[in-house]
């Protein structure tokens, strides 16, 4: 320590100071604008401590009144200053809290950093000791004048250049609290205009306890409601409060007001938006959830609050709870972090069963626009399947259109023997309900889901059972007893004749032809293979890779059509040629609604002989018998 002047003391950085001051004027830190958050921040604690000594200090009494945060600027002089009539400090808190660092580990970290070419994150800095210092990242020099609010307290102004040296002297302040001065560097001159703090202090202070004014204009006008009582917040708030955290214009279906203590204390106000957005599943970052401690921002579209199924849910949590500092890494690994997801997940989770059980209505609404992600957590929560399934909504062969069915609706339905639930994949419902294989469900009244969601693809293997009860696909159902037809059938040798004819006939373009049980008035139809795929999955399979080949599928034919009797017949009468267009047009028929037809062109053209030859006039088939003869 040296003396400048009788009044004014000269102090040294500790050696680790000094580096770490080095590290933050370098621009370690992604973000500088954080600065302003940590100044807030640092306003706010001083404001708080001085409404709770004033409770039980005498001295105090009556200083809790009109507390607040000024903030001004110059723009001329390149000059910001954040002002709060809080606690103030004595010269011992200047020297303790302005010239050592608050956490011993910090200096260490931040250098590890810095020898990998990592940068800092400075959404977490703030809890690390670091948050005053993160001002040296745009300024180049700062000015503290402070006065304590005991009475007959001398103020005091600390100065630094963000180098090797501090300075402190005595100053005169008319009442308690403090003033920092930034004195901006030229190429961060834009910090000192008005409108560039209220962005600021919108995104990242905006639910600071206190009034922020800056040119006389109070910011933060929007109220912290998750830190409200529920019966003290009116309708109103909450969808002001619901647009201004979401930028959505309209209602929202629903919200969540939760205060948890325990295992974990949190405060969060969630809630549920009318519609899905675009970006939902195009846009891997979209996360609705902004992170609070103590009503100061940290984080916005935090991914690691609830998981991916439910980024949909749009709010804000606040907690002290997390170990917030300066690596992200460490917060995301915390047991506590782990501990806020689980029971957030639980809570929104449980609001979806309430208006399953309660709200049918507005549950259908959320089925309709939320559905689809929410089937992604069947694969991505296991430890929440059952209670996603029961929230999983269908149409069926047994609903209309716009009707959705639980699977608890459809167990309740199904045939006292019936020991399996059936499902069809398709591209719409309109696709599915073409299937040839379902006719023989429909005539055995047996309900079929209607799996027509693209992600219901990947969410069929994470199903698992409901109630005991496997889930099926139409294809591969195994049906022990032939479809009634009502008509002849083709049997026994005949049908094992024909069956060995089509099998050379297809052979590479099938992996089998055989008899179906399924099928009631359709010809043939497409089926997967005893471990193959079904149609819809390796149609999405083509649209993800290019170069995927598909397995190839069986070809399923009905004894009793029409047209199989009358291939059989022709080919025991020996017209081979006729046989082989009549089978081939068979085939692709069934490639045709299954999806998989690759030479419409070949399928066209035989078609339209097919028509041409059923067309000839009786009196042309006349004259060509008495030209033959």
């Amino acid at each position: 320590m040296n003396d400048v002047t009788s009044d004014t003391q000269t102090f040294e950085y500790r050696a680790e100071m000094k580096r770490l001051l080095h590290l933050i004027a370098h621009s370690l830190y992604t973000h500088p604008e954080i600065f302003l958050r940590e100044l807030i921040s640092n306003a706010s604690d001083a404001l708080n401590k001085i409404r709770l000594r004033s409770l039980t200090d005498r001295e105090l009494e009556g200083r809790s009144g009109n507390l607040r945060i000024e903030i001004s600027v110059d723009p001329d002089a390149r000059i910001l200053r954040v002002t709060d009539n809080g606690i103030g400090m004595t010269q011992e808190d200047l020297v303790e809290r302005l010239g050592t660092v608050a956490s011993s580990g910090t200096l260490e970290f931040m250098e590890q950093l810095q020898s990998s070419g990592q940068t800092v994150d400075t959404e977490l800095i703030g809890q690390f000791g670091v948050g005053f210092y993160s001002a040296f990242m745009v300024a180049d020099r700062i000015e503290v004048e402070t006065r304590a609010a005991d009475d007959g307290a001398p103020a005091y102004r600390w100065t630094s250049a963000g180098e090797g040296t501090f300075e402190i002297e005595e100053t005169e302040r008319e009442g308690p609290g403090t003033t920092v001065s930034i004195h901006l560097t030229e190429e961060n001159a834009g910090y000192a205009q008005e409108y560039r703090v209220r962005e600021i202090i919108t995104r990242y202070s905006n639910f600071v306890s206190f009034p922020i004014f800056v040119g006389g204009v109070q910011v933060n006008k929007v109220q912290p409601l998750w830190r409200k009582r529920r019966d003290d917040i009116t309708d109103d708030e909450l969808e002001n409060f619901y647009r201004f955290v979401a930028n959505d214009f309209a209602a929202p279906l629903g919200h969540l007001h939760l205060e948890l203590e325990g295992r974990v204390n949190i405060k969060a106000l969630l809630f549920v938006p009318a519609s899905a957005p675009v970006q939902m599943f195009r846009d891997e970052h979209f996360h609705g959830l902004h992170l609070y401690s103590n009503s100061v921002f940290i984080q916005d579209d935090n991914r690691d609050l609830l998981p991916d199924y439910l980024k949909f849910v749009k709010g804000v949590v606040d907690t002290e709870d997390l170990p917030l500092n300066i690596s992200r890494e460490v917060t995301q690994s915390s047991p506590a972090m782990e501990r806020i997801r689980k029971a957030l997940t639980g809570k929104v989770l449980g609001l979806l069963e309430e208006w399953a059980a309660e709200d049918p209505e507005r549950f259908a609404t959320f089925s309709g626009q939320f559905g689809s992600v929410l089937k992604t957590g069947l694969a991505e929560d296991p430890s929440n399947r059952d209670r996603i399934v029961s929230l999983l909504r269908y149409t069926s062969t047994r609903t209309a259109a716009d009707e959705l069915t639980s699977l608890s609706a459809y167990a309740e339905r199904m045939h006292p023997d019936q020991k399996e639930i059936y499902y069809v994949l398709g591209a719409s419902r309109e696709v599915a309900e073409g299937s040839p294989n379902l006719e023989y469900f429909r005539t055995k009244e047996l309900e079929v889901l209607y799996f027509t969601d693209p992600i219901d693809v990947f969410a069929v293997p994470h199903l698992g059972e409901y109630r005991d009860h496997k889930f099926v696909s139409v294809e591969k159902a195994e049906i022990k007893e032939q479809a009634p037809a009502g008509r002849a059938s083709v049997e026994g040798s005949r049908l094992e004749n024909l069956l060995k004819e089509l099998r050379l006939q297809f052979s590479g373009r099938v992996k089998d032809v055989r008899a179906s049980k399924r099928l009631v008035e359709s010809v043939a139809t497409m089926v997967a293979s005893d471990h193959g795929l079904d149609a819809q999955t390796e149609r999405v399979m083509r649209m993800l890779n290019q170069d995927y080949k598909s397995e190839s599928r069986v070809l399923e034919i009905n004894p009793s059509h029409d047209l199989i009797q009358n291939l059989a017949l022709l080919l025991e009468g020996g017209e081979k040629d006729r046989f082989g267009e009549v089978a081939a047009q068979i085939l692709e028929s069934a490639l045709l609604l299954d999806g998989n037809l690759e030479t419409p062109a070949d399928f066209v053209r035989r078609a339209t002989a097919f028509m041409v030859e059923a067309t000839k006039p009786k009196a042309a088939d006349s004259a060509d018998a008495q030209s033959s003869a």
